[in-house]
């Protein structure tokens, strides 16, 4: 039975002020264009009411929603999987015996253009080198942008340049932090859809937040290195899943038909960033019974 009109809700928190950022705790070491730091408090919510034994994030990039259920104990295991092998060596590094040398490391490298430079242009030869020069790059780079073509900040903020969001201490406190309870979580360098049915189960919810615009457009090119997806794919393994999903995507008219076409129902959430601008994005899920 095609699904009616009311199935597909788009369910806006007017009486509710956007989260900003700075806001909620950060636990990542990445800088990530479309990163989910400000879903934090609602997805508190949604493991809350889910209560799983295991949560499985396909598209890790940043992985705010899995480093929030390991570290306040909302799931007994978490799955995390990345394709974007620059990404996947810190995953690698941080959740190995390696993660004091990348914390050390992050400490004492002294950043200077020339520094930057120079480590850059080495081939790294070990998967924690290679973590360390991602590292470098995310935090040096316009908005965290790591594709191809993306340069380095030149004026940054205050006039900081390259430094304006290098903060050694706190990264290697996070580093360190993760390390703490990296025991929880498993991380698997594959492409997403492939390990979403691989860990489904009736104890399990999925974070769904692929790191692409829909339809793969320009947008998406610049932000990311991988930013090819068959989104009706994705839709459709979703809709099947035997633990609860949630996505969240940019706010595209496809989107709410795909939705539609899956039974599933949007909602529409406001956030802030850093510089206090308001955008919306969208939550998509069967039902939404943890928001009142």
């Amino acid at each position: 039975m095609k699904p009616s009109a009311i199935q597909l809700e788009l369910l806006t928190e007017e009486s509710s002020k956007p989260v900003n950022v700075s806001s909620v705790p950060q636990r990542s070491p990445f800088r990530y264009p479309g990163g989910k730091t400000w879903l934090i408090p609602t997805a508190r919510k949604w493991l809350a009411y889910q209560k799983p034994k295991i949560l499985i994030e396909p598209f890790a990039g940043g992985g705010s929603i899995s480093l929030l259920a390991a570290s306040e104990g909302f799931a007994d295991s978490i799955v995390m999987a990345e394709l974007d092998p620059e990404v996947a060596a810190v995953w690698h590094t941080i959740l190995s015996s390696d993660s004091e040398w990348l914390a050390t490391s992050i400490l004492d490298f002294e950043l200077t253009s020339q520094n930057l430079v120079d480590e850059l242009s080495v081939t790294p030869r070990s998967t924690k080198r290679r973590a360390l020069q991602t590292i470098l790059r995310n935090r040096t780079s316009h908005g965290g942008i790591m594709a191809p073509g993306s340069g380095v900040m030149k004026n940054g903020e205050n006039g900081k340049g390259i430094t304006s969001r290098w903060y050694p201490q706190t990264l290697s406190a996070r580093i360190r932090a993760i390390s703490e309870f990296a025991h929880k979580i498993t991380f698997v360098e594959c492409d997403g859809i492939e390990l979403i049915s691989k860990y489904d189960s009736s104890n399990s919810c999925v974070f769904i937040d692929p790191p692409y615009t829909a339809g793969g457009t320009k947008a998406g090119k610049r932000l990311y290195k991988f930013s090819q997806l068959d989104h009706d794919e994705l839709f459709k393994i979703s809709s099947n899943l035997l633990g609860d999903p949630l996505l969240t995507y940019n706010d595209a008219s496809e989107l709410h038909d795909l939705a539609l076409k899956n039974n599933f129902v949007c909602k529409k959430v406001s956030m802030q960033n850093t510089h206090l601008n308001e955008k919306f994005e969208l939550l998509i899920a069967r039902d939404f019974p943890w928001i009142p």
